[in-house]
């Protein structure tokens, strides 16, 4: 879902969707209680006055639905437009105005096209808003009109009966007071079925994100993993992003982009996998980003994934602790397919490292509690020694209490790395994933990362996408991934030995890595 959507689009649903959405729960349903009621108590004592002016005096509701009805169509249209409008600006928002973006735009210089691009989105949201207003004050003149017209006739037919004698001009004034009353309320009501019928369409766009399916799901009776041994092994899967229409998965429609494409269908959109079956040969549309993938680790072993960038061994890690889920095949932990292990549990099993390290704009100690919030501080002091922190802490004026800035851009690569190893030691998985970071640093930064991963591989089953030469050496078994496809599996010594891929990977790659210093 967040790899098919704009950070910013969910931002806008969150927020303006759900005001909206609020405001017709309690404004909109709070109006139409009070003014119905007041409504009621008016007609009652108006016809108590007299009941033919009350007849007059009703006779011209029926004209407040006209335009309540044709401005709530318009204006159904305009909010929808409004708020993909309103999106639109947020996902620019989200996009530059971070350290990130702030940083790409100074560096290439597109300070002024980016304000040009904010300013044409802006005025975009401007000038839907002033149609809106404008449509909301015709409405409001209309109502009235319509509310004058009924006065006057009130007035035409008393002013007859007060000639005659039948009514005097007191009762009357009475009641055209009596008649403010009961227009007042009902203009709110007409304006009550605008004010919901446009925030209907906040809270059609907040359902199309609640009703979007779950892709990755606990089975009907999961199991738990107690004290895991934590052997791994990957059964015949086959993966791929690019679904077709019949695949099994739906990764690629789960997102708003998805659900708010004119083209989209419905069957693709709420698709769920046991509705079809699991596919072993590529649709028209269809590529297999890993194809057959077969092995298996050992408890306690180190498995080092190589491969040329882009043959897949990002998305092989994915697969292990269900950030996606295997078109076909399957992934098994303690001869256990995960998909009927507890969700929690896969995430107590496993830990992972991931390339980029992100944290949040909070403390150092704050992100190291994130993997495990009720760890005492001498498990966090502990943490920090193992990962090499504790030096770079000390140093610190605020040490654990120093703020890390938007993404940790306050730390440097090794530092934000070492943070990353930390916390998984604090949370003292069985099975780790780590991919190494592909980045060069310095070589105190590489030598501080990699005696802090000597200890952290010990007693755990590890996979490991590996880029330093000392990781490849220090496996137990090594697996060579190309266009997908487990290729080559064995030791550094037969593997180079085979002068297969591996072996030159190894003199292109690796050797020099070594010679670098890594």
């Amino acid at each position: 879902f967040f790899t098919n959507t704009k950070t910013g689009e969910i931002m806008a649903r969150l927020n303006n969707d759900v005001v909206g959405a609020q405001r017709a729960v309690t404004g909109t349903l709070i109006s139409i209680i009070t003014n119905t009621t007041r409504v009621i108590f008016t007609l009652s004592i108006m016809f108590s006055l007299n009941w033919q002016l009350t007849i007059i005096s009703i006779a011209i509701l029926p004209l407040f639905l006209v335009p309540a009805r044709k401005v709530a169509n318009r204006l159904r249209d305009i909010t929808r437009k409004s708020l993909d409008l309103n999106a639109d600006m947020n996902i620019l928002m989200n996009e530059t105005l971070n350290v990130s973006g702030a940083l790409l735009m100074k560096l290439f210089g597109r300070q002024s096209d980016t304000y040009q691009k904010f300013l044409r989105r802006s005025n975009a949201v401007a000038d839907i808003g002033i149609r809106s207003a404008v449509i909301g004050r015709w409405f409001f003149m209309a109502l009235g009109v319509i509310s004058a017209t009924g006065t006057a006739l009130v007035f035409w037919y008393g002013g007859h009966l007060v000639l005659t004698g039948a009514f005097t001009i007191g009762t009357i004034i009475a009641f055209a007071a009596y008649l403010r009353d009961l227009y007042g309320p009902i203009s709110s009501l007409a304006n009550a079925r605008v004010d919901f019928t446009t925030s209907m369409v906040s809270f059609e766009r907040v359902f199309e994100v609640l009703d979007l399916p779950h892709e990755i799901v606990d089975s009907n009776t999961p199991n738990d993993l107690i004290n895991p041994n934590g052997k791994i092994q990957f059964d015949k899967v086959y993966f791929s992003y690019n679904r077709d229409a019949n695949s099994a998965d739906i990764t690629s429609s789960t997102s708003l982009s998805a659900i708010t494409r004119p083209y989209a269908r419905r069957r693709d959109i709420y698709a769920t996998s046991s509705q079809t079956k699991q596919r072993t040969k590529p649709g028209p549309d269809q590529t297999w980003t890993l194809n057959n993938i077969n092995f298996t680790i050992k408890p306690g072993q180190l498995a080092a994934l190589v491969g040329p960038s882009g043959a897949g061994k990002t998305t092989l890690t994915y697969l292990l602790p269900r950030l996606y889920d295997p078109t076909n095949g399957s992934i098994q932990i303690d001869n256990i397919d995960i998909k009927n292990i507890s969700l929690d549990s896969l995430s107590r099993t496993i830990g992972m490292v991931t390339q980029e390290t992100y944290l949040f704009h909070d403390t150092l100690e704050a992100n190291l509690r994130y993997a495990k919030p009720q760890a005492t501080a001498q498990q966090i002091a502990n943490a920090c020694k193992a990962s090499n922190l504790t030096e770079f802490i000390s140093r610190l004026p605020d040490g654990l209490e120093t703020i890390v800035g938007e993404r940790g851009y306050k730390l440097s690569g090794g530092e934000k790395q070492r943070v990353s190893i930390a916390r998984v030691i604090l949370k003292d998985p069985r099975i780790l994933i780590l991919d190494e970071a592909t980045s060069s640093l310095d070589s105190r930064s590489e030598s501080l990362i990699e005696s802090a991963l000597k200890p952290l591989f010990i007693g755990r089953t590890s996979l490991v996408i590996a880029h330093r030469l000392s990781t490849i050496l220090a496996a137990d078994v090594i697996i060579v991934i190309e266009n997908g496809s487990v290729v080559e599996k064995g030791s550094h010594s037969r593997l180079l030995g085979s002068k297969g891929l591996y072996s030159e990977l190894y003199n292109t790659q690796f050797k020099s890595n070594s010679v670098d210093g890594s």
